[in-house]
């Protein structure tokens, strides 16, 4: 079933969410799931083959071992590999999260990106707090309860959404994950001159930190409900800007200016 959620930014502008579905956010675990057992396999094998390859070596069989030695060897490689494990299997969610946008490449290719609340992006804080808890998930039936948590939560929030204050939603599978930056072709309307409150300034931050997560049409609904009140205290016209492409322009100028 579809659900939506909508989040409140202030001055009666809102922004609606379609949260990602049980169905498309499990298969993005598969997928990356089949991703991380193939680099597993991969190192596997390498490592297999090197083993077979070095006790044959004639540099090897010269060197004498003692049976204390090899046990310490055989801890420290099975230490090294429980921890290139975790790394893997663990890290790997972390690491794409945190780096890009909240999309790992499962839930690239489904669409899907997590957020926090608000709809602000992925920090490195949330990312790894609910990424911690997929340990637990796993553990707990191999994210079985991840399911009944995602279908009775409102938000569709598995256990590890819940302790980081995140949510999973839908993209625009033909969207950028940003638009390109405004083109500015009128040099007289660059230095603007616009004298914006600082609610409006905060609001327009929040857009701009909010928009990658739109799809085309709420971005430009959105874009136009803020735009409607900014315009009249710039000094210049910006009439070549589109109301999304203008905030980003207000954004950056005023970012830049501070």
């Amino acid at each position: 079933m579809e659900r939506n959620v909508e989040v409140p930014t202030g001055e009666s502008v809102a922004i609606t969410y379609e949260l990602a579905g049980l169905g498309s956010r499990f298969l993005a675990v598969f997928i990356d799931m089949a991703i991380q057992v193939t680099i597993a396999l991969s190192v596997l094998l390498f490592f297999a083959w090197l083993g077979s390859a070095i006790p044959n070596s004639s540099a090897y069989k010269s060197q004498p071992a003692t049976r204390d030695a090899e046990k310490i060897g055989e801890a420290i490689a099975i230490a090294v590999f429980v921890f290139a494990g975790f790394l893997l299997f663990f890290g790997y969610f972390i690491l794409f999260e945190w780096r890009f946008e909240g999309r790992t490449p499962g839930k690239r290719l489904l669409g899907i990106r997590v957020v926090r609340d608000g709809g602000f992006p992925l920090d490195f804080t949330a990312a790894m707090v609910r990424n911690i808890v997929r340990i637990l998930e796993v553990a707990l039936g191999f994210y079985v309860v991840s399911a009944v948590s995602t279908l009775l939560s409102p938000l569709n929030r598995r256990l590890g959404d819940l302790a980081a204050g995140t949510i999973v939603v839908r993209e625009g599978r033909f969207e950028r994950a940003h638009a390109a930056p405004p083109r500015v072709t009128s040099s007289a309307e660059v230095d603007d001159g616009h004298d914006l409150t600082a609610a409006q300034r905060e609001l327009i931050r929040r857009y701009v930190d909010r928009r990658a997560g739109l799809n085309a049409a709420s971005r430009a609904a959105v874009a136009a409900q803020i735009a409607v009140n900014v315009r009249p205290h710039l000094a210049a016209s910006f009439e070549f800007l589109s109301d999304d492409d203008l905030l980003v322009h207000l954004a950056e100028t005023s970012s830049t200016s501070s």
